[in-house]
């Protein structure tokens, strides 16, 4: 059971159900079997890209691997010969290169910089398509590395809360309706959770305007936003 199937369970005990299955058909839907007769499948809301085969990429899907494949890189290239030491950054927008097209240019461009003190100064460099890196300032000290990460940036995320739901509920529900479309028969009620990761939760302040703007034939008998940092908070999608 991972976090998020965690998290819908503790919602459903919260709720008062006292049985609870998990995976009642093995690894096939639903998630949860509800009182034997209510389906349950879970998924996170996250922010979403459509591949050229049309199936849903969570954009941290490119932007964890590259972060760490790059901070191993600032490991790798070790002090430089002058003892000082700079915060780098990165910034990556889709579509993004490979990362093995990626590390030859950037290992490249570091180990200019690094060994020679007449490059070294406040800098932006495009690396490779969709990939760049700034050194943003010198370390006050030393460090054992000469490159120190200085964090990243996904030109992708982010956006308004309220339209980053809309489209990415819309998304989701879409591929967790063809998901079910062979089972559907099984159980007579189905629901679908999800754990938001992108508004982290309806505010109380926002439950109307969302109420507003969210309200979509869902094809679900009921669909919930799910709080990750409160497993009794929820807001109910409302139907057309």
């Amino acid at each position: 059971m991972d976090e998020s199937e965690s998290l819908v369970r503790a919602h459903l005990v919260h709720c008062g159900f006292k049985r609870i299955v998990y995976e009642p058909d093995g690894n096939n839907p639903p998630d949860f079997l509800v009182d034997d007769k209510i389906a349950v499948e879970v998924r996170r809301l996250n922010q979403n890209e459509v591949t050229d085969s049309g199936r849903l990429k969570g954009l941290e899907e490119d932007r964890i691997p590259t972060e760490r494949k790059f901070r191993q890189l600032l490991r790798s290239l070790g002090a430089a010969s002058s003892g000082t030491s700079w915060f780098v950054r990165y910034s990556l927008r889709r579509p993004l290169a490979r990362w093995k097209d990626i590390e030859p240019e950037l290992r490249r461009e570091l180990e200019n910089f690094r060994d020679d003190a007449t490059q070294q100064k406040v800098c932006r460099i495009r690396v490779a398509k969709g990939f760049a890196i700034e050194i943003i300032h010198k370390a006050s000290k030393s460090h054992p590395t000469c490159f120190v990460y200085g964090g990243g940036c996904d030109s992708d995320t982010g956006g308004f809360i309220l339209a980053e739901t809309q489209k990415n509920l819309r998304l989701c529900v879409t591929e967790k309706l063809s998901r079910i479309a062979r089972v559907r028969h099984k159980y007579p009620e189905w629901w679908l959770a999800f754990v938001d990761r992108i508004g982290y939760g309806v505010g109380a302040s926002d439950m109307e305007l969302f109420r507003e703007h969210l309200a979509m034939d869902t094809g679900f008998d009921r669909v919930i936003l799910l709080s990750p940092l409160d497993a009794t908070w929820t807001f109910e999608v409302p139907s057309k």
